[in-house]
């Protein structure tokens, strides 16, 4: 064995070093210091080839490379992470062009000339966490062009000409579990799906951007970007100016939180994490706080009592995900909920509102509300004051006219119960106007006497004396008067 001296030992440490291989030299045009290649502005068409294995950092913007095809990168490059591309014209990307970078985590594409994103398109790209597209002519997006980036965080598709972006990707558990950051400003949207960007979780709908866009005018939306403003999230409170809509009819762009109580749409304020439920039920209170970080979190009932963990008889527990679950709902459970949430750079306070109606959802009601119960009874009362004052039958004599109200018999026969109307003419005043009626001897059973019975002399005073019917006469059994029940 040959000893090794000092010329071949720094030799060798030439050969491992990365500068020192042979096929890793800096290509013509270009700058390399360290890992780290800039050929930005060199007037290129093409990517320099070969690309030196140990390549960390590739840019290539503000140059000609038009399309990049599968053999830009014919060697596998395992420690690129930043591919620059901006400002190439570039207009035809491959499906298979980043088969040879699978560690990329930042892909700069943005001002150049791409229509379209194809099917699986990025989807070798498992590591990507930054992806810029904005400012090129994009029209079309397929739904698996992103398929396989589950570490994907923020995703730039700002000036373009998408008309529908499928949001669907959007939803937790799919394909873009976490994404933080979504910009689709300044493109051709007219309607968004404002339902299902209220369930996404605060924190990506802090970094939603729609502005810029010819929205059509809508209450939900308008609610949706209220909550956001009430809840300081940044893509609202940021491009509040930005954030217009078109109202229906030939009419100029108004700004979409001027909607509230305005025409044509006169829209009303959302309420903020308002719950409704009924006795026995379960809920689930959400702390949908906007930071994704979160360090802790617990909870505050309307009794002031802190909530970390099961809670009184196991009807209170905190869940995993920092929600509040109140199963067998009780009256007293009614209030405000305060979830505190220690985020990574500053402090946040949720409040969720509960109301526990005092009756099961799907059973008869326990109470009826007092209030609804009153104003029933009233109604029922003036109903039946009315009737009284206005169906019941005329009680007084006088109104028969001049007509002389028949007077009951003494005899068997006519001593019917037909015969015996009482008479309920009364009071202060004269019952029967001029006319007097002269009064009929009574029995000791205070019958009247019926028979030649002499009259009785006029009374003195306010009264006038009664006549006595005629015995005699049939029709005074059957008499008109009204019968009072």
């Amino acid at each position: 064995r040959v000893p090794m001296g000092p010329l071949s030992l720094l030799l060798a440490l030439s050969l491992l070093s990365p500068q020192g291989t042979a096929g890793a030299s800096c290509p013509p045009r270009c700058v390399c210091a360290s890992n780290l290649l800039s050929c930005s502005q060199a007037n290129l068409s093409a990517v320099p080839a070969p690309l030196p294995r140990f390549t960390a950092v590739l840019d290539l913007s503000h140059n000609n490379v038009t399309r990049l095809r599968a053999d830009w990168a014919p060697a596998r490059l395992p420690h690129l992470h930043a591919l620059l591309l901006s400002h190439n014209g570039l207009a035809f990307v491959s499906t298979e062009a980043f088969t040879n970078v699978p560690r990329l985590r930042h892909l700069d594409l943005s001002s150049n000339r791409l229509r379209t994103l194809d099917e699986n398109l990025f989807s070798d790209l498992g590591e990507l966490e930054v992806l810029l597209l904005y400012n090129n002519e994009i029209t079309t997006v397929d739904r698996t062009a992103f398929e396989n980036l589950g570490r994907l965080r923020k995703l730039y598709l700002g000036q373009n000409r998408i008309a529908r972006f499928p949001l669907e990707l959007l939803r937790e558990g799919t394909r873009l579990p976490q994404l933080a950051l979504l910009d689709l400003s300044a493109n051709r949207l007219r309607a968004v799906p404002a339902g299902e960007l209220q369930a996404l979780p605060a924190w990506l709908r802090d970094r939603l951007y729609l502005h810029n866009n010819p929205l059509a005018c809508d209450c939900l939306l308008f609610q949706l970007l209220d909550r956001g403003r009430r809840r300081h999230l940044s893509a609202v409170e940021d491009f509040q100016d930005e954030l217009r809509c078109f109202p229906p009819g030939p009419s100029a762009p108004i700004k979409i939180l001027d909607l509230a109580g305005t025409q044509p749409l006169n829209c009303s304020k959302a309420r903020e994490a308002v719950l409704e439920a009924y006795l026995g039920d379960s809920v689930t209170l959400g702390c949908d706080s906007r930071w994704q970080g979160v360090r802790s979190r617990h909870w505050v009932t309307p009794g002031g009592e802190r909530v970390l963990g099961d809670g009184g008889n196991g009807s209170v527990v905190l869940l995993a995900n920092g929600s509040l679950q109140l199963q067998a709902l009780r009256p007293e459970d009614t209030g405000t909920y305060s979830c505190w949430v220690a985020g990574p750079l500053l402090n946040e306070t949720l409040y969720v509102e509960l109301l526990v109606h005092n009756f099961t959802l799907h059973g008869p009601h326990d109470t009826l509300n007092t209030a609804y119960t009153t104003l029933v009874g009233c109604i029922l009362s003036v109903v039946l004051v009315l009737i009284y004052l206005y169906l019941t039958p005329c009680r007084c004599c006088c109104c028969r006219g001049t007509e002389k109200p028949p007077a009951p018999r003494d005899d068997s026969i006519n001593s019917s119960v037909l015969s015996t109307t009482p008479n309920h003419a009364g009071g202060t005043g004269e019952p029967c106007g001029s006319h007097i009626a002269s009064g009929a001897g009574t029995g000791q059973n205070g019958r009247f006497k019926g028979g030649g019975t002499p009259p009785m002399p006029a009374r003195q005073g306010p009264k006038a004396q009664r006549k006595v019917s005629d015995p005699d006469s049939v029709s005074s059994v059957f008499s008109d008067t009204p019968i009072v029940v």
